[in-house]
């Protein structure tokens, strides 16, 4: 496909389902609630489903087994950091898991999948599924107990409870991790993903981006955001110049490949996931701080730091 149709699709899919879900705020059909089934449907129905076809056709290789894990640590480094900002920084847990959210998770999926494509073709984007593999395991293992970790501690009438490896595993808010063990097991097993299966997988990401998006636009509130802008400021150069500083350097002493190299210091420097604002709106995080985020860092990540990659790299 001709890279300039790549660029409306992309705009479509990241641009129009927020404007949707931003108009139904005018609506009195269609309540809240609606909106968070739509969430949920992701979670129970698509992601388990993405997970399940991708894993299910993945070879699993030794030796590109360093860009998932770089991937990982692509949420890792930032989150632990921000961690320890937010103890400083708020008085409101809900602020504080908000904020660890927006500076964990990364829009690695279809805007980072874009960016290295423009860059190095398929090979980049290749790499770039590699590095988006263990996404989900971010987001369902650790991000989300961390936000209900954070939300428990702002609710003071409930008991916190720990949260083990059980509570997490059967979780339905997991449920996408049953998709990557059953996709690793047909994987393991010789079992031949049907054609029919692959030609879904497409559109079913298209879908999941637009249930996923809408209720962002419906939660944007530009009022109650301008208060957040200041609070989120810092974020900024901890998404663009520490973390992609850090995974740059350990990408140049594990790696040799100087596309694989480029293309890990490019997904480093995402802006913040449409995820951080859905895990705030599920545990009932500070949403307004985290589609601050979001909105911010992905204009000046458009506006000023790709283009500077981009005329760098290529």
């Amino acid at each position: 496909m001709d890279i300039k149709y790549k660029l409306i699709y992309f705009a479509i899919d990241l641009l129009v389902p927020i404007i949707i879900g931003y108009l139904c705020r005018f609506q009195s059909r269609l309540s809240g609630n609606f909106f968070n089934k739509m969430i949920l449907n992701n979670i129970l129905v698509v992601y388990p489903a993405l997970s399940m076809l991708s894993f299910w056709v993945l070879p699993l290789r030794m030796d590109l087994i360093w860009l998932p894990v770089m991937g990982l640590a692509m949420g890792l480094i930032p989150g632990s950091i921000a961690c320890l900002i937010a103890e400083r920084k708020y008085q409101d847990n809900l602020d504080r898991g908000s904020y660890v959210m927006s500076a964990a998770l990364s829009n690695l999926g279809t805007m980072g999948g874009l960016c290295v494509f423009l860059l190095y073709g398929e090979t980049g984007y290749a790499y770039q599924q590699l590095v988006v593999l263990f996404q989900y395991i971010l987001m369902f293992l650790v991000c989300y107990p961390l936000a209900q970790y954070y939300y428990q501690r702002a609710n003071q009438d409930a008991k916190l409870q720990p949260i083990t490896l059980k509570a997490i595993l059967f979780s339905r808010n997991q449920l996408a991790i049953v998709g990557i063990f059953s996709g690793m097991a047909l994987q393991l097993l010789g079992v031949a993903r049907p054609p029919i299966l692959g030609l879904l997988f497409d559109p079913l990401v298209h879908f999941g981006a637009w249930t996923a998006l809408i209720p962002v636009g419906y939660s944007l509130d530009f009022g109650k955001m301008k208060e957040q802008y200041r609070s989120i400021v810092d974020l900024l150069p901890l998404k663009f110049v520490v973390t992609p500083l850090l995974i740059y350097g350990l990408a140049r002493l594990l790696l040799s490949d100087p596309i694989m190299i480029n293309s890990l210091l490019v997904l480093a420097c995402m802006p913040t996931a449409v995820n951080a604002v859905i895990t705030a709106r599920i545990y009932g995080l500070n949403i307004h701080l985290a589609v601050a985020a979001f909105i911010v860092s992905t204009l000046v990540f458009l506006v000023s730091v790709y283009p500077v990659l981009f005329i760098t790299l290529s």
